[in-house]
């Protein structure tokens, strides 16, 4: 049927050698993409894309082996193609999948801190007034112990009291507090 020579350009396909060509090799073409991938449409497409190639390039289009060597490859060209593509997507989306994960993730600790800062104001705010002012100098501003005692006109020894006292209370009432 039909086989141009070897190693020489053969005569550009006309219409209906395009049709005998097709009609011809097909089968084999599609029985590659098949055995490989194992899914009827992915390998109708395949074929489709072969033969359509081989139309869209038949004024340019030089065969060194048989036309079945060219078509057989091709088609097992392509399935390699699709696999790497396939795996490049599937990577692709595994990434996507954790990055999306860590941003929920992120989102979620967002919060869960905005939520423990407001249970923690809420419990602050709830300290006695001593302890409260001296906690917040310590905690919120960065006093030392010293700063807060000069500024406070107390002990340093009082100032260990209070904040002695105010952490023991948050550390209770926090572990209460179920996020």
């Amino acid at each position: 049927m039909f086989e141009p020579t070897t190693e020489t350009k053969a005569a550009p396909l006309d219409e209906i050698s395009f049709t005998d060509l097709y009609n011809e090799y097909w089968e084999n073409v599609f029985a590659i993409c098949y055995a490989h991938l194992e899914d009827v449409e992915i390998a109708k497409g395949m074929v489709q894309d072969i033969f359509r190639s081989v139309w869209e390039r038949r004024d340019t289009l030089a065969f060194t082996h048989s036309v079945k060597h060219y078509l057989l490859r091709s088609a097992k060209l392509k399935v390699f193609e699709y696999i790497r593509n396939k795996k490049i997507r599937t990577m692709h989306l595994q990434r996507i999948a954790e990055e999306g994960t860590l941003r929920s993730n992120i989102t979620e600790e967002l919060v869960l801190h905005r939520c423990l800062t407001e249970r923690l104001a809420l419990l602050v705010n709830a300290l006695p007034e001593h302890c409260q002012r001296v906690f917040r100098m310590s905690r919120e501003h960065g006093l030392s112990n010293k700063e807060i005692a000069h500024e406070l006109l107390i002990s340093e020894r009082t100032v260990a009291y209070h904040l002695s006292n105010a952490l023991r209370e948050l550390k209770a009432k926090l572990n209460d507090y179920a996020i």
